[in-house]
C-alpha cells in the first residue's frame, strides 16, 4: 500500500535522528516524519500552483503547532482544545523562519506554506530542532524552489564546557542557550541567550555547532540525490531589466537626493513627487504594471543606498561606519507607575515601564516544555503610530512577540532570583518613534525602568545592532543600523550585554550566510558600541539601582512557617486568612514548604499580618507583647484574641496601670490593645496582662 515509504537514519550529536517519508500526508508537495530521540515532528510543506497577483514579497508562512497530547498533557482552556499559539511557539515558527526565507527565490510570489506538528515531546531532544532540520529536509526532496538544505543545532556552555544538543539535565545548568542554523559554508541564523558570555567563547559556541551541522547538511543532500523531486518552474515577478535601466535613468539622481537625509519624515516627504513622476510616466494606461514600478522604485533606492556604502562609504544620514546616532537616556517620566526609562537613538525612540507584583501573579504557562510560570515578563508594543501611519490595533503580532523575548532574553541573566527580590517582574516597552533598531533600544529602555525601580539587577544591560554589506568577496559592517540600513542591507545583527558578555543574540540575513570573520567583526563593534551606550549614557542618567521602591509598588515580606502549621493559617475554607487579608489590608500567598508571602503598600499593615500569623503558627511566648482584639467580656476580665484561635484572659486586676471596677471603664468589644503573656497553663490557657505591657512600653520610651 506504501510503497513510496522510505526511511533515512543517521546520528546527530550523537542522538538517533530518523526521517520517514512517503506513508503520511501524501497530497502535500513533500511530507516527513522526524525521530529524534522520543521526540516526534511531523514536517509539511506546500506551495500553490499559481502566484498570489498584487503582492511585492515572497507570501512564507511557517508555523510551529504544538499539541498538548504531545507531553500527556490535556489543555487548560475552558473548550479543552489547542487555540491561538503560544509565545513559544511563535519564536519557534521564527526560529525556523529566518533560515529557510533568504534561501527562496526572490522573484517568486507562489504561496508556500510550512507547518511543522509536533506530536510527541523528549525533554532531551528539542522539537525546534528537529522541526528545523525536517524542514529542511521536506524543502530539499520537494519540487518547490528552494536553494538549501540548511540544518540548525542548540549549544549549550555546561561547567566551561561547549556541549552541542545538550540535554535537559545540562540545558538546566547551562550558561548558554545557542540555536545555529547554517548549511556547509556559512551561517545563516543565530539566536542566544546566555549568562555574559564573552565575544570568543560564543564564536567558538558557533563553531562547535557548524561542525556538527555541516555532516547533517551533507546526509539530506544525500537523500535529495536519491529522492529529491525536479523543482517546479514558476512565473518570474522580477522586475524588467530593460525597464529597471529606464527608469534607473529617469529618477536615480532625484532618488539621491531624497534619500540623502538623516530624517526620516523628510526622506519620505521627499521620496513621494519621486514617485508620483515616475508613475505617471511610466505607467501603462490600465496602471496593470504598477506594482511592477513600485518594485522598481523599491529596488532602485536599494540600489542608490548599497553603492552609496560599498563605493563611498557615505551612510544615508552622513554618519561614519561605526558611528551611532546622537543618543538620550531619561528615567521617572511617569509618576505613579513603580519605574519607567525612555531611551531615544536617532528617530528610534523606547519607553518602558517596569511593574512589580507578588509572586502569585507570574504568568502561567501551558505549553510543551517543562516550564510552567514565570516571574520576569517582557512586552513589546510597536503602534502604526510610531511609524507614522494608521492602522487599527490588533494585539501583538509576531514581530512584536519576538522583539518582546528578545529583550526579556537579553535582561534575564541579571534579574536578582525569587530569594533576593520576592516579586513578579513586568516590563512594558512602549515604541514612541521607530527608525530601526527598536528592539535594542526597548533592551537600554528596561534596564533604565529597572534600575529606576529599585530591582537590583546584577548589571545593566545595553543593546546594539550590526548591519552588513555584501558583493561578491566584497562585505563591510556598519554599526546601529536605521531602518533604511535594515531595508536594504543584508544584515540585522543584535547583540545586548553587560559589560561582562553577552546576554542575547538574534540575526536576521536576506543573504545566504556569514563568514566568521563576519561574525567576529559584529561581535568586536558591538561590545564597543555597548560601553559607550551603558557609560556616556545610560549610566549618566542613573548611575545606579535606587535603594528603594516606589511608594507605589506593594511591599513583600516573607516568612517561614512550618508546613503542618499551613492548615491554621488558611483556616476551614480559607477564614483565616481571608479574615487576615482583610483586617491588615495586605495580600498573602503560602507555599507548601512553607513559605509565607505577605505583600501590601503599606508597611505596617504586612508587619501586623506576620505577627498574627507567627502567633498563629508558633505558641505564644510567656513575656511577649502581642497586639489583640477584645472578643468578650465578663466581670472578672476581657478575653483577648491574639490571632485566630489563640485567645487569652486579661484578668480585671491586669487590665489597667490604676485599679479597675468595672471592666466596661477600661476596653470594650472590637477594641485593639497591647497584653503581655504571663502564663501558660497545663491545660494551654493563655493568661495576659495589658497593665505589664503598658509598663514595658513605658519602660522603653524611657530608655530611648
Amino acid at each position: 500500500m506504501f510503497e513510496n515509504y522510505k526511511t533515512f537514519e543517521t546520528e546527530f550529536a550523537g542522538k538517533k535522528l530518523t526521517f520517514e517519508t512517503g506513508k503520511m500526508c501524501c497530497l502535500s508537495n513533500a511530507s516527513v516524519l522526524v525521530r529524534y530521540g522520543e521526540t516526534v515532528v511531523l514536517v509539511n510543506v506546500t506551495a500553490s500552483k499559481e502566484p498570489r497577483e498584487g503582492i511585492d514579497f515572497f507570501p512564507l508562512s511557517v508555523d510551529f503547532e504544538e499539541k498538548l497530547y504531545a507531553v500527556g498533557k490535556i489543555p487548560g482552556s475552558f473548550i479543552k482544545r489547542e487555540a491561538r499559539p503560544s509565545d513559544k511557539a511563535i519564536l519557534c515558527s521564527r526560529l525556523v523562519d529566518r533560515p529557510i526565507r533568504p534561501l527562496f527565490p526572490k522573484d517568486m510570489r507562489n504561496d508556500c506554506s510550512v507547518v511543522m506538528t509536533v506530536m510527541s515531546v523528549d525533554p532531551d531532544c528539542l522539537p525546534e530542532i528537529a522541526g528545523m532540520i525536517g524542514t529542511s529536509f521536506a524543502l530539499s526532496i520537494s519540487d518547490i524552489p528552494w536553494n538549501g538544505p540548511i540544518a540548525g543545532a542548540n549549544v549549550g556552555l555546561v561547567d566551561g564546557e561547549i556541549v552541542v544538543c545538550p540535554d535537559a539535565a545540562q540545558r538546566a545548568k547551562s550558561d548558554l542557550n545557542l540555536t545555529v542554523a547554517a548549511n556547509e559554508d556559512v551561517i545563516c541564523m543565530i539566536e542566544a541567550g546566555a549568562n555574559e558570555v564573552s565575544n570568543d567563547v560564543m564564536l567558538e559556541a558557533i563553531q562547535s555547532a557548524h561542525a556538527e551541522i555541516k555532516k547533517m547538511v551533507r546526509f539530506i543532500k544525500d537523500v535529495q540525490a536519491q529522492i529529491g523531486k525536479p523543482k517546479f518552474a514558476f512565473e518570474s515577478k522580477e522586475v524588467p531589466a530593460d525597464l529597471f535601466e529606464e527608469i534607473k535613468s529617469f529618477a536615480i539622481d532625484d532618488i539621491k537626493a531624497a534619500l540623502d537625509t538623516d530624517d526620516k519624515t523628510v526622506r519620505d516627504t521627499r521620496l513621494q513627487p519621486v514617485i508620483a513622476r515616475v508613475h505617471e510616466k511610466f505607467d501603462d494606461e490600465e496602471k496593470t504594471n504598477s506594482a511592477i514600478i513600485d518594485e522598481a522604485i523599491y529596488k532602485l533606492q536599494k540600489f542608490v543606498v548599497r553603492r552609496w556604502l560599498l563605493d563611498e562609504q557615505k551612510r544615508v544620514d552622513g554618519r561614519g561606519m561605526d558611528e551611532i546616532r546622537p543618543l538620550a537616556a531619561e528615567v521617572d517620566l511617569l509618576p505613579r507607575v513603580h519605574g519607567s526609562g525612555m531611551f531615544t537613538r536617532g528617530q528610534t525612540q523606547v519607553l518602558t515601564i517596569a511593574t512589580l507584583g507578588t509572586i502569585s501573579e507570574q504568568q502561567k504557562l501551558d505549553g510543551i516544555d517543562d516550564q510552567e510560570n514565570k516571574r520576569y515578563i517582557h512586552h513589546y508594543n510597536f503602534p502604526s503610530y510610531s511609524v507614522g501611519e494608521t492602522r487599527p490595533s490588533r494585539g501583538p503580532g509576531r514581530r512584536e512577540i519576538g522583539h518582546g523575548a528578545l529583550a526579556e532574553r537579553a535582561l534575564e541573566p541579571v534579574i536578582p532570583s525569587a530569594e533576593e527580590f520576592p516579586y513578579t517582574i513586568r516590563l512594558v516597552s512602549e515604541v514612541l518613534s521607530s527608525n530601526g533598531s527598536t528592539s535594542q533600544g526597548s533592551i537600554c529602555g528596561s534596564t533604565l525602568a529597572l534600575m529606576a525601580a529599585g530591582v537590583p539587577i546584577k548589571r545593566p544591560v545595553a543593546g546594539i545592532s550590526c548591519g552588513l554589506i555584501t558583493e561578491g568577496e566584497r562585505w563591510m559592517t556598519m554599526v546601529d543600523i536605521q531602518g533604511l540600513e535594515d531595508f536594504f542591507g543584508d544584515m540585522d545583527f543584535k547583540v545586548g550585554g553587560t559589560e561582562k558578555g553577552i546576554t542575547a543574540i538574534q540575526m536576521d540575513l536576506k543573504i545566504t550566510g556569514l563568514t566568521y570573520d563576519m561574525i567576529k567583526e559584529a561581535f568586536e563593534k558591538t561590545y564597543k558600541a555597548r560601553m559607550y551606550i551603558l557609560n556616556e549614557i545610560m549610566l549618566k542618567a542613573i548611575p545606579e539601582v535606587r535603594p528603594e521602591l516606589s511608594k507605589y509598588a506593594p511591599k513583600v515580606k516573607s516568612i517561614k512557617i512550618h508546613p503542618d502549621k499551613i492548615r491554621e493559617v488558611i483556616g476551614s475554607g480559607g477564614k483565616v486568612i481571608q479574615k487576615i487579608s482583610a483586617d491588615c489590608s495586605v495580600k498573602i500567598d503560602i507555599d507548601d514548604d512553607g513559605t509565607v508571602v505577605v505583600s501590601s503598600v503599606e508597611a505596617e499593615g504586612i508587619q501586623r499580618a506576620i505577627s498574627i500569623i507567627e502567633t498563629i503558627a508558633n505558641d505564644p511566648e510567656i513575656g511577649a507583647i502581642y497586639k489583640g482584639r477584645v472578643t468578650r467580656l465578663m466581670p472578672f476580665g476581657a478575653f483577648v484574641e491574639l490571632a485566630p484561635g489563640k485567645e487569652g484572659l486579661v484578668h480585671i486586676s491586669k487590665l489597667d496601670l490604676s485599679r479597675v471596677e468595672k471592666v466596661e471603664d477600661v476596653v470594650a468589644v472590637g477594641d485593639e490593645v497591647i497584653v503581655k503573656v504571663t502564663e501558660i497553663d497545663q491545660q494551654g490557657r493563655i493568661n495576659l496582662s495589658r497593665r505589664d505591657a503598658l509598663l514595658a512600653m513605658e519602660a522603653k520610651k524611657g530608655n530611648k
